[in-house]
């Protein structure tokens, strides 16, 4: 009924225009604050909230657009993924679009409580999506142009999310959301590992990581994972070195070159979520190949 409603399949998918923010779960949110915060150097512009008095969520703001949500973690040694969310410029629209392409989406556009519009929607591989849409008397435009922090990088270039169902996925975010492939990367020639799926109005990508069987929830935290973009990735490490909570970070910082050609470094925080930090680039500047090996 709501298919023929909205006018059936011939609506106009609204413009998605980036990622908005990968929201996470966490044992320990002050660990999580020291790293974020401390070793990151993301601000934490506000919190909500339970009735009780205790976190509800925090917020880590990379940019005015872009941010990192964190949780308290509701049950011990689960996926530390809560989900993933992108900004639309009309969240109405695009409620009666994916209706219109069969999408189960709510009866109604809900309005959080930064008193942003948003709704929820399932994937193929069950993550939550958020479409977001930025309003004018929400606290994101309300706090333009403050707790900007000089932090490790001002970009999420794109989230990682652990993906069993690349047709179906493929189906959803490409040919349904519009998101159009940037890359296919793999470890070897035998099997795919990666497909970037680049948001349609925006640079922003998401990363399908490729699996027939996706890992136990406990080891999900370096795919399900942030990538944030630096211009030099020499200088992001010596930034961090010279930070106080350096000292008690135990991981090794090592800077490699990946599949895909790009010098990056991997962070992880107290959960085993990992922080990929990349450059732009490739190493010569010149585009990495799309690998021809079959999906698992």
């Amino acid at each position: 009924m709501l298919a023929m409603l909205c006018g059936g399949a011939d609506l106009k998918r609204p413009r998605i225009t980036g990622v908005a923010h990968i929201a996470l779960y966490v044992a320990d949110v002050e660990k999580a604050r020291e790293y974020y915060h401390g070793l990151l150097g993301f601000s934490e512009p506000y919190s909500l909230k339970n009735p009780d008095g205790t976190l509800s969520m925090t917020f880590f703001k990379v940019n005015e657009r872009q941010y990192i949500e964190i949780f308290p973690e509701r049950k011990a040694d689960t996926d530390r993924l809560n989900h993933i969310s992108v900004e639309t410029d009309d969240i109405e629209a695009m409620r009666l679009y994916l209706a219109s392409k069969g999408v189960a989406v709510p009866d109604k556009v809900g309005l959080g409580r930064i008193k942003n519009k948003n709704f929820n929607v399932k994937d193929p591989d069950g993550h939550t999506v958020e479409f977001v849409q930025y309003e004018p008397d929400g606290w994101s435009v309300r706090e333009k142009g403050k707790h900007l922090a000089a932090g490790v990088s001002s970009r999420i270039m794109h989230v990682g999310i652990l993906v069993g169902k690349l047709e179906a996925s493929m189906q959803f975010y490409g040919e349904v959301l519009g998101f159009k492939e940037l890359w296919r990367g793999s470890r070897d020639e035998k099997t795919l590992s990666w497909v970037n799926m680049k948001v349609p109005d925006g640079d922003d990508y998401i990363e399908f990581m490729l699996y027939s069987q996706l890992p136990e929830e406990t080891k999900r935290g370096t795919q399900h994972h942030l990538c944030l973009a630096v211009p030099d990735i020499d200088k992001a490490l010596a930034a961090i070195e010279k930070l106080p909570a350096r000292r008690t970070y135990t991981r090794p910082l090592e800077i490699r070159t990946g599949i895909n050609r790009k010098r990056q470094l991997n962070l992880f925080d107290a959960d085993g979520t990992r922080a990929e930090l990349m450059e732009v680039q490739t190493v010569d500047g010149k585009p990495t190949p799309s690998s021809k090996a079959p999906a698992p």
